[in-house]
């Protein structure tokens, strides 16, 4: 299969790039995609809440009132979870939240999100992004000239590119990332992907 590959003003540069069958036309499984963002959500998650609880509350230990003979309920310390300002009851408690995933799951899991976006058509190559100073302004061009102002867009790179990650971080609805970084949350997070034509053929290396 071969896609039209354009540049930055969004016109097609009359070439085309052969993309791997074996990546972005593969049978897809949504359970694959399902474990994957799972895990990727769960291990995103700090695990550091915690409330006091009975026995870490500062307060008397002492028994508030005897044991029988009130006509009431009987009670010890103040720090009794029943006491506003007592101790919280099975409260949450620091944990680790992470999630394994095996490699050939996630591996059929990012070629499954690429299928459903090569489908829909939401895939986009760009010879190269010739951002050459920090400017919002040239990343907000290129989306215009593309026609997806109003849609969320990924843009996969080959190589650390400080120019386009700088210019990009102030718009909400735009995200970098290099091509080893691309995960299968960040696939589907996105409406549009656009890749540089070189990530595209390290995708069809290491996920083939």
């Amino acid at each position: 299969m071969k896609l039209k590959v354009y540049n930055n003003k969004g016109q097609e540069t009359g070439n085309s790039l052969e993309i791997n069958d074996a990546v972005f036309a593969v049978e897809p499984n949504d359970h694959a995609i399902y474990l994957d963002c799972k895990a990727h959500l769960a291990n995103r998650r700090q695990g550091t809440h915690k409330s006091k609880e009975r026995g870490e509350i500062k307060g008397s230990t002492k028994k508030i009132k005897r044991q029988k003979g009130t006509g009431t309920a009987r009670f010890g310390d103040i720090k009794n979870p029943l006491f506003r300002g007592g101790g919280r009851v099975f409260g949450p408690r620091p944990r680790n939240y992470s999630q394994k995933v095996n490699k050939k799951v996630k591996l059929v899991a990012r070629k499954s999100a690429l299928y459903y976006k090569m489908k829909d058509e939401n895939i986009i190559i760009v010879d190269k992004l010739d951002v050459n100073e920090i400017k919002t302004k040239q990343i907000v061009e290129i989306q215009k000239n593309f026609k997806i102002s109003d849609k969320k867009l990924l843009i996969v790179v080959n190589e650390q590119n400080n120019n386009v990650y700088l210019s990009s971080r102030n718009l909400s609805g735009v995200d970098v990332v290099n091509v080893s970084s691309l995960s299968t949350y960040k696939i589907l997070s996105a409406s549009v992907l656009m890749f540089e034509e070189n990530s595209i053929e390290v995708l069809n290396k290491t996920l083939a």
